[in-house]
């Protein structure tokens, strides 16, 4: 895969920031995985993504491995599992490289909307009752079972397959089961870990995943374990505010670049 200096120069970028994802900076990981898209197009960007989320994925399991809980993922797991199954089906039927970024986009962007949501739902409550201002907020429904649980979990899985982009789904769910910091991040590091290599054999399948991106990945991998290694470091000295902000300016400024062109690398 012969790639252009500003391509080079994004990748990098991005693989650093999937290292950042893992390790407890929010907002990263979208935008990583939009920048990796806006550089080698749709398709080619899933193999050389997934790769890397596995690897990051070991260091976070490593870090929170006993932090996990499993009733949790054991309620996620078997309709995440059939929402990449599904996912898997629609990338067999959309063959053409611009229909693919055109789907990745509008992913995106719905994930975004879903952010929003949630940032009005807190702090709706916030107002409603400022002295409980300091409480880790809650959607409820997402985390109660039945349906809505359900729905999400085949969402995550579906967004997952096709765009590498379930992280504010899972973000969602979490907070909605009012899991303490580090049960927070140990489930969620066991939930991309295990979902990610169950897409292996369908990304491969697809050719998304073969000989080629694993090469590029292979390539990025010190990048992407040294933001991995220095996100906890960073993470006390950033505005969270400002950064979700940016995070989610630039994540729909690479959607929509996604929706209007289809790059060909």
């Amino acid at each position: 895969m012969h790639l252009e200096i500003w391509q080079w120069a994004v990748v990098i970028f991005a693989a650093y920031g999937i290292g950042l994802a893992k390790t407890g900076i929010t907002g990263v990981g979208i935008i990583a995985v939009s920048l990796f898209a806006y550089a080698l197009g749709g398709p080619a960007s899933m193999g050389v993504v997934l790769p890397l989320l596995i690897l990051t994925d070991c260091i976070a399991v490593l870090y929170y491995r006993r932090h996990a809980v499993w009733s949790h993922l054991w309620r996620l797991f078997p309709w995440a599992g059939l929402g990449v199954v599904l996912g898997w089906i629609t990338m067999r039927w959309l063959h053409d490289d611009s229909q693919i970024s055109h789907l990745m986009g509008g992913l995106l962007l719905g994930l975004i909307l879903l952010q929003l949501v949630q940032r009005v739902n807190v702090a709706r409550r916030k107002a409603q009752n400022p002295e409980q201002e300091d409480q880790t907020p809650s959607v409820g429904l997402l985390a109660s079972g039945g349906v809505i649980t359900l729905s999400l979990g085949l969402l995550a899985g579906f967004s997952t397959m096709v765009a590498n982009a379930s992280g504010p789904l899972m973000v969602l769910y979490l907070l909605a089961a009012r899991l303490p910091k580090m049960e927070f991040v140990g489930t969620g590091a066991w939930y991309y870990f295990c979902l990610n290599l169950f897409k292996v054999p369908f990304s491969w399948q697809l050719n998304m995943l073969n000989l080629t991106a694993l090469r590029m990945a292979l390539t990025l991998s010190p990048v992407a374990i040294a933001g991995a290694f220095s996100g906890r470091k960073i993470l006390p000295h950033i505005n969270q505010h400002l950064f979700e902000n940016l995070s989610l300016i630039l994540t729909a400024l690479a959607a929509v670049k996604l929706l209007l062109t289809a790059h060909k690398p």
